[in-house]
């Protein structure tokens, strides 16, 4: 079973992903039951793509300091279920995009159900996210070579003028990117076809039916 959710494609990946983000964006305010449902999914995916674990808690734990400033001000409980809800989502995203091959996010995006001007945004963002994740890893880096390990030491080395300073240097990358796509014919297409097979379809049909079901039951 490992090896068969491994072999699935990039699109089908992004689509599954997408799903149970999509589940648990929309899930009622304190449902946690059906939360729980969700986190236990996002576990599953991330040990079937064998996501890099110590990159994986260096991005959510970055991440989670912006969302920590967003929730907090809205109350504890209300920003408990916020923070854990996106934590989920989060580890879902990053899980996939933590093993993607590089420059691969057009070929999943490819296959998405979406207006074109929609997937070039999204294109860009993903190619940013790529550009970002590579920061993030170079930070991770430094911070050993100075002998802070371990996801405590990593939080307390990405303070706020650092993680500033990082998303300047991701933005200052992504644009070199886009400028090179662009002097190599970029016009907002790509040329591969990531239709999805009629097994595969079947596969998110079944992923759909059961986020549909956990998200429709938080509201009863």
């Amino acid at each position: 079973m490992l090896k068969l959710s491994l072999s699935l494609p990039l699109p089908l990946r992004l689509q599954l992903s997408l799903v149970v983000v999509i589940g648990a964006a929309l899930l009622k305010y304190e449902a946690w039951d059906a939360l729980a449902a969700y986190a236990f999914i996002a576990l599953i995916w991330t040990f079937l793509l064998r996501a890099p674990i110590p990159q994986l808690t260096g991005l959510l734990g970055t991440e989670l300091i912006f969302l920590s400033l967003v929730a907090l001000p809205l109350g504890w409980e209300r920003a408990s279920f916020l923070l854990v809800r996106s934590l989920v989502c989060l580890l879902i995203m990053n899980s996939f995009l933590l093993t993607l091959p590089p420059h691969s996010f057009g070929i999943a995006l490819k296959a998405l159900p979406v207006p074109g001007g929609l997937k070039q945004s999204l294109l860009l963002a993903g190619q940013y996210l790529e550009i970002l994740l590579a920061e993030v890893q170079r930070m991770q880096r430094a911070a050993q070579l100075r002998g802070i390990n371990g996801p405590a030491g990593w939080l307390r080395y990405a303070s706020a003028a650092m993680i500033g300073s990082l998303y300047l240097r991701s933005l200052e990358r992504a644009e070199r990117v886009y400028a090179a796509m662009v002097a190599r014919g970029y016009t907002g297409e790509l040329p591969v076809d990531s239709r999805l097979t009629a097994k595969e379809r079947l596969i998110l049909l079944v992923a759909c039916a059961i986020a549909t079901t956990l998200t429709v039951a938080s509201y009863w």
